[in-house]
């Protein structure tokens, strides 16, 4: 595995997942089938956010899905361990995050065209497996630790395989390059505090557009600027600045990430 990660054939960042994405109007599909599935099995039937009696054949779905670009993360055996989607609503329609939160009175939201909500973001059980993982699947370790993205590094051993932030952060990167290509500058999302902090380490900067409300949850309607996020990766983290734009990364740069991040792992396990 290692060598293959730096000779290309598997990603450098995330060698242990694989990412596919559906676009908006695709309703005919087995992936996005899969994750109406996986939505269902965390929102009616693990968390009970939902009623699970409203849905048929064990998929939750919505009228935000027809205009969403759906991606999802997969194990090296094919099984989808995540999803999320970015919803751009049509003609007479507000983003998910209006019909529960309201903004302040001195923000004002950006041309439509230009904007997605990020949302139905979940992660499958079986990569939640410490106490306090949340729905993410961002450990608690995580979110309390110090540091920014340049502490952002491939991964070393094999716990994070099962558990780590880099599976929130390889589908969040299949986001931004589609929104890059696209034309998409702004994302809404309306998150807890705790996701808010941990995607800030990722270099999302993530800034409250409203107050807290109660929404299964205490959630804030948060808005963050990906020309802004391109210009921080610059700056505190050239590596993840090219991965994250599908850069080349210089060969030397990739063996020296590598063979740092493999010595700190065995200084860990010391």
């Amino acid at each position: 595995m290692l060598l293959e990660r730096i000779f290309g054939k598997r990603d450098i960042l995330i060698p242990y997942f694989d990412f596919a994405s559906v676009m908006k109007g695709v309703t005919d599909s087995a992936v996005l089938a899969e994750i109406y599935r996986l939505r269902y099995e965390v929102y009616c039937l693990e968390c009970h956010y939902l009623d699970a009696a409203e849905f048929d054949e064990g998929k939750e779905t919505d009228e935000y899905d027809p205009c969403s670009i759906h991606f999802a993360a997969y194990t090296l055996d094919q099984a989808m361990v995540g999803t999320v989607r970015l919803v751009q609503p049509g003609e007479g329609q507000v983003y998910p995050f209006e019909s529960h939160c309201t903004v302040f009175e001195d923000f004002t939201m950006p041309p439509r065209e230009l904007a997605g909500e990020v949302s139905r973001l979940v992660v499958k059980k079986t990569h939640r497996r410490r106490r306090g993982d949340t729905l993410e699947g961002v450990s608690k370790e995580f979110i309390e630790q110090k540091g920014g993205p340049a502490a952002i590094k491939p991964p070393s051993g094999k716990e994070q395989r099962t558990n780590s932030p880099l599976l929130l952060l390889g589908l969040y990167r299949e986001m931004y390059r589609y929104s890059r290509k696209h034309g998409i500058r702004y994302w809404y999302a309306a998150m807890e505090r705790s996701l808010a902090r941990s995607l800030d380490k990722m270099g999302f900067r993530f800034v409250p557009i409203g107050p807290q409300v109660d929404y299964y949850g205490p959630v804030t309607p948060h808005m963050v600027d990906l020309d802004e996020l391109y210009e921080r990766l610059k700056q505190e983290n050239r590596f993840l600045a090219a991965w994250f734009n599908d850069e080349p990364i210089p060969f030397w740069t990739v063996v020296k990430t590598m063979v740092a991040t493999f010595m700190i792992g065995r200084t860990r396990k010391k």
